[in-house]
């Protein structure tokens, strides 16, 4: 394991966290769901959400000092501004005409199965794609990593993450990119630190079926050999891959009863970054990740967790080198 550099030396590190699609948050919780009937729910829960801002506030979390940054519009974008104020997560969003979508999440506790309803974000014009970069490139100066997290808005430069990705290794930030698709592929050329496709993702991403373990770290490989220096694949309560480039781990959490595991990718991109930044190897980065993902499904909203719960977790999750 590398020489890891003490939390308290990067309390003031910055990790800016974009994301052009963040979301209003609902989370109704049924005592049980029957379909095509009136249902009532016992709780409802809102937050703010979508890939980056879930990576920010589990970052906050975990006592890093995270910046917040993508597009936000409308009503939804000032909830999810004064919400973020609230937790006290730094941000520095671009204004834009387009309302800010929501999702809603249905959790039947009968069943104890979670269905998300996703509203598709609406495109935003060009120039607020080349706001958005200036307020990158004024903030990626002394931050310490840049996650890139989710999907480009419909239209939108799908080279957007490979721009992110250049301007940040310039400045000498640890980049992450968690995306699928072109913006992944495009991403590649720019040489990002690390990516982390989720198994659906990746098989989105090479545009073949990852049957097997094999199948999936062949698929690694590629995206290594595309650009990406690491790769790290999670599927959700079932085992992550992580690759080096020349080592590779399969990382085994403990298992939790799930209240919602929505948004425990996030929440492993989150604890990765954060164990990367202090300088740790990545299997050992992986099993705080892992930890920070079941952390994450204990609770109701996605992207919140206890720091208890990771530190709790970590010790029962695994890195095995399986090359």
């Amino acid at each position: 394991m590398s020489a890891a550099r003490s939390e308290s030396q990067l309390t003031n590190a910055m990790i800016l966290c974009i994301g052009t699609t963040p979301a209003t948050q609902r989370v109704m919780i049924f005592r049980e769901l029957i379909i095509d009937s009136v249902n009532r729910a016992s709780t409802t829960l809102e937050g703010a959400a979508g890939k980056a801002i879930n990576v920010a506030k589990v970052l906050k979390a975990l006592g890093e000092h995270p910046v917040a940054t993508g597009f936000l519009g409308g009503d939804r974008g000032a909830s999810i501004l004064a919400l973020l104020e609230a937790k006290r997560i730094d941000s520095d969003f671009v204004t834009v005409a387009a309302r800010t979508r929501e999702c809603i999440t249905v959790i039947d506790k009968s069943s104890g199965e979670q269905t998300e309803l996703v509203e598709e974000s609406q495109p935003v014009a060009g120039a607020a794609y080349k706001k958005l970069i200036h307020l990158i490139r004024r903030h990626v100066h002394g931050c310490r990593a840049v996650v890139m997290s989710g999907t480009i808005t419909p239209g939108g430069p799908v080279d957007f993450y490979k721009r992110c990705t250049h301007i940040a290794r310039q400045a000498g930030a640890l980049t992450v990119v968690d995306a699928q698709g072109v913006a992944l592929i495009e991403s590649l050329h720019a040489r990002p630190g690390l990516v982390k496709p989720n198994r659906a993702e990746l098989t989105a991403t090479v545009g073949r079926k990852l049957p097997t373990q094999s199948a999936v770290i062949r698929a690694m490989r590629e995206l290594h050999e595309l650009g990406a220096e690491r790769v790290v694949v999670t599927a959700g309560k079932d085992p992550a891959l992580a690759f080096d480039g020349q080592k590779c781990w399969r990382i085994i959490s403990s298992q939790v009863r799930a209240v919602n595991p929505i948004g425990s990718g996030d929440a492993f991109t989150a604890a990765l970054v954060w164990r990367l930044v202090l300088g740790e190897d990545l299997g050992e980065a992986c099993r705080w990740a892992s930890a920070s993902g079941a952390a994450n499904a204990l609770g109701a909203m996605p992207g919140e967790v206890n720091r208890q719960d990771v530190e709790r977790l970590r010790r029962k999750a695994r890195a095995e080198q399986i090359l």
